[in-house]
């Protein structure tokens, strides 16, 4: 006879008969949330979702916080059905066995290494232009820009976990209120924009075409699913039974959160810009902030972008190196070798810091195509396994039967198809 599986209440291990109210600690989890999803991206999401035109960006938005809550939602829930606490390739390996394990231990720190080496080099180019254009000053030689750069950022992570989301989360503050100002300040400038383009209906397919194409964009400028596994762990260990219950509700107010301030963001740079200037802006490969310093000549905003910049980056940088070390540390384990903590993490350490250093000295052209490689591995991730799971594992069978299920797959397939069309194309 099959053993019967545990029931919710028996798999989390911990004391609370009662979900504790709201403190500072779910609200440092809930920026740090915010934190890894809005960064770098954020920047080109205008340029990149307003060149399809007003009615898939009108859509794009009422879509986005379903899109990102249900599907961040259902991989926490994963990561929390393990019986030990443990992180989601620990959750992996109990649920599908070890050489699944293996496999998706391997995929995930695949998907997510690439886009931390994107951070390293993005990181030193802003620093190194800041440094040369804003201030005057000679920048110096890449090699020790960069090393220095990813030094101070690993030193923030050689802190812990805590210190390194509570960084992440202090970080916040000023980008949203950067990204705010900047959406008031060209209120007063808008001219109507994409809304140029609200009368034109276009054809069926062309309309599907469009919509296919941007739905990558918007997954990708939310997703966050590095830091999920982490923030996961925590819930569970601090609420015990109650974490699902805890983690939907910081999930769902940080992408409330996410989802306005940035879509406020990207409708008033598209109702600033024409169509053809955001043509003009992805055809010289410039961040919004750029194209608009060029556009307004204004010294303000040619002073705050690269600022901005900079803030956007190191928090992606540190939210998405938690989820590449613990990949890292899960191949390390699932290779046979088993040093102990502390040693692990110098291992981790001396790893991310030697090949981030290398890649941003090397400043390659390719960066692009990495991170386009590394999409449809975590959609495939964030979408579609935790949907499987739910189909398959016991210990998931409470959340059958949900429409959103059915939503997140649909989501998941639409992106990773249009990501391998753009990639063969």
């Amino acid at each position: 006879m099959h053993e019967q599986a545990p029931s919710v209440e028996q798999r989390y291990d911990s004391t609370p008969t009662t979900l504790s109210r709201w403190d500072r600690q779910d609200t440092t989890w809930m920026l740090g949330l915010f934190g890894t999803a809005i960064g770098a991206g954020t920047l080109f999401l205008p340029i990149n979702a307003g060149l399809g035109g007003f009615w898939p960006l009108l859509i794009l938005t009422v879509l986005a916080l379903p899109m990102t809550f249900y599907a961040h939602r259902g991989l926490t829930r994963f990561v929390l059905s393990g019986r030990d606490g443990g992180d989601i390739t620990a959750v992996v390996e109990e649920h599908f066995g070890i050489k699944a394990g293996a496999l998706i231990t391997l995929l995930y720190f695949c998907a997510i290494f690439p886009i931390l080496l994107i951070y390293s080099v993005a990181l030193t180019n802003t620093v190194g232009s800041f440094l040369e254009h804003q201030l005057h000053i000679a920048p110096p030689p890449r090699a020790v820009l960069a090393l220095v750069l990813i030094l101070g950022l690993l030193a923030i992570v050689r802190c812990g976990e805590q210190a390194t989301v509570k960084v992440m989360s202090l970080l916040v503050y000023p980008f949203i209120v950067a990204l705010a100002l900047l959406a008031l300040f060209l209120v007063p400038h808008w001219t109507g924009g994409i809304l140029a383009t609200a009368g034109e209906l276009p054809s069926g397919s062309a309309f599907l075409h469009t919509f296919w194409l941007a739905i990558p964009v918007m997954v990708f400028s939310f997703n966050h699913s590095p830091i999920i596994s982490s923030f996961a762990v925590d819930q569970k260990r601090r609420h015990g039974q109650h974490a699902d219950e805890r983690s939907g509700q910081i999930l769902g107010r940080a992408h409330v959160l996410m989802v306005a301030m940035v879509m406020f963001f990207v409708f008033s740079c598209v109702l600033t810009l024409s169509p053809a200037q955001l043509a003009e802006a992805k055809a010289q490969n410039l961040s919004i902030l750029s194209y608009l310093a060029n556009h307004f000549n204004n010294p303000t905003i040619e002073f705050a972008a690269p600022l901005i910049a900079f803030v956007a980056i190191a928090k992606s940088f540190l939210g998405h190196y938690i989820g590449a070390s613990e990949g890292f540390k899960g191949l390390i384990h699932k290779s046979g070798r088993r040093p102990g903590a502390k040693a692990l993490d110098r291992i981790t350490a001396a790893f991310m810091l030697v090949v981030c250093w290398i890649v941003a000295t090397l400043n390659p052209s390719i960066l692009g195509m990495i991170e386009t490689l590394g999409g449809p591995v975590i959609a495939a991730i964030l979408f579609l396994m935790p949907m499987y799971a739910i189909r398959k594992v016991p210990a998931m069978r409470q959340y059958r039967g949900a429409m959103s299920n059915v939503f997140v797959v649909a989501v998941g397939l639409v992106a990773i198809s249009a990501l391998v069309y753009s990639l063969m194309s």
